[in-house]
């Protein structure tokens, strides 16, 4: 989430949450007179790339767990860690990025927060596994609305109407979403009662992911505050705690039986199967510094923008792989997700450019008065 910004301004930027792991990325270095300056300094390149390692990365995690009887989540995210470590050490031994050596005493501070974003990845798979990738992208954005009132009791935040306004779209979407889902399963042939308890399954991980995700970022901005983390700090800390975690999670609830594995990697599929799994784990690294390459050649407002037109094409690469259904209340749904992203970037780039006016609506009594003191302090 690069913005070029000191980690007391931290702010948050749904638009880079919704990928699973990915972070606010340091600027890149200076390239090397070799580099091709049309290449590097062009716009349109940093954002395509962008584009392209977003989609990528949830087309291939979807593409993972969409698989029969998937149920080895927690070695998916393991896999993706052991990658993405491998991946951020081989760019820092090359000299293409920087980050601080591992320290025990600042892993003990930051351990509880790679605890949310276990979590948080974990969740959000479980979702994505029930769930097609429209609906997935649509309800992501709800997580925004809980991070917004969070900030207002916890860090003092407040929001223009014009965000109120996309706050409702992101509600109106959401429900468009979810009843073309079920009117879909309702209508459609074969065991409808079903499909409706694998929608509501999908729901509920839904929903415990929007409150996992805003408890991980606003943990995470109080947490980058006091150890002043940069932004693949963050990424090399997360990726290497989560690592013995998921490690043991995998090996006491998960099934290792031969039948188990056979289900979940058939042979007929298995390399692409594991081929996906790394390309979404390196797709973290891919987002992290094409975000950064993108606001280095171009700026903070575009890089805002791209990320809210981002959320069209990652809808329609559901539509397009997955065979996701293409109804008038499902497409309706995205546009009116792709209208509530725009119309939030455009409210954050106005608020940004003036001093901050107008407050969330929240009543705040004297408890939670009392919190936001201690935790500013």
């Amino acid at each position: 989430m690069a913005e070029g910004k000191k980690s007391d301004d931290y702010t948050v930027d749904m638009n880079k949450i919704d990928q699973g792991k990915e972070f606010e990325a340091a600027p890149p270095p200076t390239p090397s007179p070799r580099a091709n300056p049309a290449i590097t300094n062009n716009p349109a390149f940093p954002v395509l790339a962008y584009c392209g390692s977003s989609i990528m990365m949830t087309v291939m995690n979807k593409y993972v767990l969409s698989g029969l009887d998937f149920n080895l989540n927690f070695l998916l995210l393991c896999i993706q860690s052991l990658v993405c470590i491998a991946a951020i050490q081989t760019c820092k031994s090359m000299g293409l990025i920087t980050y601080r050596d591992f320290n025990s005493d600042e892993a003990k501070k930051w351990f509880p927060i790679t605890l949310l974003l276990i979590g948080m990845i974990y969740t959000g798979s479980k979702a994505l596994q029930f769930l097609s990738i429209p609906v997935y992208t649509i309800f992501k954005n709800l997580t925004i609305i809980l991070i917004a009132y969070g900030e207002v009791l916890w860090f003092g935040g407040s929001v223009t109407n014009l965000t109120l306004f996309s706050f409702g779209l992101m509600v109106v979407s959401s429900l468009i979403a979810a009843w073309a889902d079920i009117k879909h399963a309702v209508e459609s042939t074969g065991d409808t009662s079903s499909k409706v308890s694998t929608l509501n399954a999908g729901y509920v991980w839904m929903l415990i992911n929007c409150l996992c995700t805003s408890s991980y970022v606003l943990g995470m901005r109080k947490r980058i505050k006091l150890t002043n983390f940069k932004d693949f700090d963050t990424m090399f800390y997360n990726n290497l705690l989560s690592i013995p975690v998921l490690i043991v999670l995998t090996l006491l609830v998960e099934d290792w039986s031969s039948a188990n594995l056979a289900r979940n990697f058939p042979e007929a599929n298995r390399e692409g199967i594991f081929f996906a799994m790394v390309l979404s784990g390196a797709s973290s690294v891919f987002i992290s510094y094409t975000s950064a390459w993108c606001v280095r050649t171009t700026s903070s407002t575009t890089y805002s923008m791209v990320g809210a037109l981002n959320k069209l094409p990652i809808a329609v690469s559901g539509l397009v792989f997955f065979d996701a259904p293409v109804t008038f209340p499902s497409v309706s749904a995205i546009a009116v997700g792709f209208v509530s992203g725009i119309v939030y970037a455009v409210a954050k780039i106005k608020q940004n450019s003036k001093p901050r006016t107008g407050v969330l609506p929240t009543p705040v009594s004297a408890s939670s008065q009392s919190m936001r003191d201690s935790l500013r302090s």
